[in-house]
């Protein structure tokens, strides 16, 4: 009887070191082949607590965090998500907001896109319930020196709340350092400057779950190819943290669930418009290439223009963000097959939210995100109104009756 006890405990043990193994070397493989920006330290220690994805060699039950809630992101510094929805404000606290006659700012990174146009909409909409008048609204159209140029002037307006997204965390932190040091409330989306820290310099970042997207991303794909083929991944070649998560999500889903599609090549870009050359390249070096992850809609319209002039409408092509282009291309069953989508109206009224807990005083989690949503043909005009709580435009309506 003892000697089978040691002989359980022995196998227990060697179970249990093979898996920790296999987890440390599933997480260097990936280190590896990620982009120099990836490979930020910080970046690596939030993508080694996300959960590990089971393997598996035939199809899965969609494990998709869409399906149960469930949120699979960290934050910026490790944080456990706290869900938006738990973000409430009484009564008594709104009137008190109101009357404070508060006024805010927001910072773009970019406006030129509809996840940026729904966001602000989510803001304007809450601050507008807050009685909190918004004064500016500015676009840096991705550049890091425009950006610290327009957090100076809305700092000059004196506004006692900014929502911003960083264009880049380490150029732009003294500009965001000297706003906190104005005592400005700031709120942050999806990425937060360098060396500013939670309670003290900010109160509190909002993301979708991009960890979670990119696993939908992944299985989409995967179903698509009939779960096998050859793909390419074009990321972002940028320190910004949610694109990160996203690409790291992506190639550790189909890596660890889905053995017989092989990631063969790997592209970055700076400038989202010019993500169109990067899949041009790919598809030259790998005519028999299957499918392409972008790391969200705007390159990814870039890679479809790519994929049809190279004559190649039957490779699949998915994504995050669901924005109305490519949302039009899910519904016609084009190379778009679905996305892991965001909801930015959803983390404007986060933000506002929390903004309005700091003029309270009220204690604020330092990581907020929403849920991640699996989008293809079946539910994309539910989707869509899920995304931009409005009904789905008559032209997506028409596409999704025309190709049934």
């Amino acid at each position: 009887m003892y000697k089978r006890k040691v002989r359980f405990m022995a196998l227990c043990l060697g179970i249990i070191f093979s898996f920790s193994f296999a987890g440390c070397g599933s997480s260097s493989r990936v280190s590896s082949s990620q982009p120099r920006s990836v490979q930020n330290k910080q970046s690596e220690a939030n993508a080694s607590k996300t959960p590990a994805t089971q393997a598996n060699t035939s199809e899965p039950t969609n494990s998709n965090a869409s399906l149960n809630g469930a949120i699979l992101s960290t934050g910026p510094h490790g944080e456990k998500a706290t869900p938006a929805t738990s973000l409430k404000l009484t009564d008594e606290e709104i009137a008190k907001v109101r009357a404070g006659k508060y006024t805010a700012a927001i910072v773009l990174h970019y406006a030129g896109n509809d996840w940026s146009t729904a966001q602000v909409q989510g803001l304007k909409d809450t601050f507008s319930k807050l009685g909190i008048k918004v004064v500016a609204v500015t676009d840096a159209n991705f550049k890091a020196e425009k950006q610290v140029s327009d957090i100076e002037s809305v700092v000059a307006l004196n506004p006692n709340i900014i929502v911003s997204i960083p264009v880049d965390p380490v150029s732009t932190a003294p500009a965001y350092k000297k706003a906190a040091e104005k005592g400005i409330k700031l709120v942050f989306m999806d990425n937060v400057p360098n060396g500013l820290k939670p309670g003290k310099d900010y109160v509190s970042v909002v993301s979708a779950d991009n960890y979670g997207n990119g696993v939908a991303a992944a299985d989409i794909m995967a179903k698509a190819l009939g779960y096998k083929g050859k793909i390419g991944v074009i990321y972002y070649d940028a320190d910004f943290f949610v694109t990160n998560q996203r690409t790291q999500a992506f190639e550790r889903t189909i890596k660890a669930k889905y053995p017989n599609i092989k990631i063969v090549d790997r592209g970055g870009f700076n400038d989202p418009n010019k993500a169109s050359s990067v899949a041009d390249a790919m598809l030259t070096k790998h005519p028999d290439l299957n499918g392409i992850f972008a790391v969200w809609d705007v390159p990814a319209e870039g890679v479809v223009a790519a994929v049809k002039a190279a004559g190649r409408k039957d490779l699949v092509v998915t994504t995050t963000d669901l924005g109305n282009n490519v949302a039009r291309m899910i519904a016609e069953d084009d190379c778009v097959k679905g996305v892991g989508a965001q909801r930015p109206y959803d983390q404007g009224v986060a933000e506002a939210t929390l903004a309005a807990f700091a003029l309270l005083g009220k204690p604020a989690p330092s990581y907020v995100a929403v849920p991640s949503l699996a989008v293809t043909k079946d539910n994309v005009l539910e989707a869509y109104k899920q995304v931009y709580h409005r009904n789905p435009p008559e032209a997506l309506i028409k596409a999704v009756s025309n190709t049934k």
